[in-house]
């Protein structure tokens, strides 16, 4: 991985600001783009920095003629699904028209290899558990069906084009970094971990259980939840798998078991030492009662495995993120 030179886009993004350390001390070099809508500039700590759009075409022709990347990753999209249904043509322009941008400057440039983050969100309704790259993709909303889109382009690309591309489904992303320099803002907050840690830090007054009727071990939904770290093991090693000269591929990213909304609650308030309120609400319209990845093709076909399994120390992790925000 020495030297080698990667464009990275979404950087100041949970996920993207953690590859950015992730690939600079592995010895790569690490571009990154962002045009801080999401992300936060503070999260800008690895690698050299440029701000602005994956959509901006004039910038993006300067950037790839001013380097020779050997790689592209791609982690600039807007993730909420609640925003995607009520503003779908801001998750179209942003997640599909500036991607295609983006690939369309890759072509020109001759830069041949791509690692996307993709989502579980592109499957949608599960119809068996747990889920594999065969199961049916039926995205149930916007976000869903962005991400979708991007994984259909990319093979087209490679017929077209010969473009290399690697497409990760992430399941449930959660964590932050171990040394605490980096870890999950999203404003609005919508993932489960970080929402109960700042109930537990007295950010929030309570947490809102949504369902508690499902048909699972303690009627709340379960999710397969990953920690960030070995997100970015499975991003280094399918960079690896495409800088080698192997054909892509679209691998599902999970532990292959799932928590409860209640064992998450619990965990939580074990590691923190704090009472968490709940609330109790009715179910969300779109919520399945369970997510589950089947990892089994990333394992043999990349040779991933995910290290950090344990619930509590994802939520150790994120805790100690949290309480660094708070100081």
């Amino acid at each position: 991985m020495h030297n080698t030179r990667v464009l990275l886009t979404g950087g100041a993004g949970y996920i993207g600001s953690h590859m950015a350390k992730v690939l600079q001390r592995a010895g790569a070099h690490p571009v990154i783009l962002d045009d801080l809508s999401k992300g936060y500039r503070d999260a800008l700590r690895y690698g050299e920095v440029i701000i602005g759009s994956t959509g901006d075409k004039r910038l993006l022709q300067k950037i790839f003629s001013q380097n020779r990347f050997d790689a592209v990753m791609h982690f600039a999209a807007f993730i909420e699904v609640g925003e995607s249904v009520q503003s779908p043509a801001r998750y179209y322009r942003n997640n599909v028209m500036n991607t295609q941008v983006l690939l369309e400057t890759m072509m020109e440039q001759n830069v041949q290899n791509f690692v996307f983050s993709s989502s579980a969100a592109i499957f949608g309704e599960p119809q068996k558990l747990p889920i594999n790259e065969y199961h049916p993709s039926a995205p149930v909303n916007p976000y869903g069906r962005s991400k979708l889109m991007v994984e259909q382009m990319l093979a087209d690309y490679d017929t077209a084009c010969g473009l290399k591309s690697v497409s990760l489904r992430y399941f449930n992303a959660a964590g932050a970094d171990p040394e605490g320099e980096l870890g999950e803002r999203h404003e609005p907050e919508t993932h489960l971990i970080p929402l109960v840690l700042r109930a537990a830090s007295g950010k929030l007054e309570s947490i809102s259980v949504f369902g508690t009727d499902y048909d699972t071990r303690d009627g709340t939904c379960i999710r397969d939840y990953i920690h960030v770290l070995d997100l970015c093991q499975a991003h280094m090693l399918a960079l690896d798998h495409l800088l080698s000269g192997k054909p892509g591929g679209s691998y599902n990213l999970g532990n292959g078991s799932g928590f409860s909304v209640r064992e998450v609650i619990e965990a939580a308030r074990r590691v923190t030492g704090r009472n968490i309120v709940v609330h109790e609400e009715p179910r969300r319209i779109g919520d399945p009662a369970q997510l589950v990845a089947d990892y089994s093709l990333a394992r043999k076909e990349l040779g991933w495995i995910p290290r950090i399994t344990d619930l509590e120390t994802i939520i150790e992790d994120a805790w100690r993120w949290e309480k660094q925000m708070l100081a």
